[in-house]
C-alpha cells in the first residue's frame, strides 16, 4: 500500500488530482447543450451507462438526496430528455428511461469531448500515449469506486 502521508506517493497524488480537476474542467466547457446543468449531464450519463432507474437508485448513484433527484429528474422530463414510466413491481415508484432525445444530445457531446481530448493527444509522443492508454482503466477504476 502506498504512504500517502508525504514524499513520492503524496506528491503523485497531488499531482493527480490537479490534473483531473483541470482536465475536467475543460472537459465540462465541450458541452453540446449549455442549458443542462453539469449534475443534468450526469445523470442521463448514468442513465446511459446503467439503464432504467427509479428516482431513488438513481439519487443514490449520482451521490444527491432523493428530493434533490425528483427535482433534476422532473427538469430532464419537462425538458424532453427523460420518461416516467410506471415501476413493473411497485405501483407506488416510477422507473427514469431517457429519450432518444437524450440518446443523440448525449452521443453528441461523447464525440465533441472525444475530438477535444484527441486533439490534446496529438501533442503526445509514443511514450506518453502508450503510458496514457495503460493509465486508462486504472482511471476509470479510481472514476467508479
Amino acid at each position: 500500500m502506498p504512504d500517502l502521508s508525504h514524499g513520492d506517493d503524496a506528491a503523485a497524488v497531488n499531482a493527480l488530482r490537479s490534473a483531473v480537476m483541470r482536465l475536467s474542467r475543460r472537459l465540462k466547457h465541450q458541452r453540446v447543450d449549455e442549458s443542462l446543468s453539469p449534475t443534468e449531464m450526469s445523470v442521463l450519463g448514468t442513465l446511459a451507462r446503467c439503464g432504467r432507474a427509479t428516482p431513488g437508485e438513481l439519487a443514490r448513484k449520482e451521490h444527491v438526496q432523493p428530493p434533490s433527484m425528483t427535482r433534476i429528474v422532473a427538469l430532464l422530463e419537462a425538458k424532453g430528455l427523460v420518461r416516467l414510466e410506471p415501476h413493473p413491481d411497485d405501483r407506488r415508484q416510477k422507473v427514469v428511461t431517457q429519450t432518444e432525445q437524450a440518446e443523440a444530445m448525449l452521443e453528441e457531446s461523447r464525440r465533441k469531448r472525444n475530438a477535444f481530448l484527441a486533439s490534446l493527444v496529438e501533442g503526445l509522443d509514443e511514450d506518453e500515449w502508450a503510458r496514457l492508454r495503460a493509465a486508462a482503466p486504472v482511471l476509470e477504476k479510481l472514476a467508479h469506486l
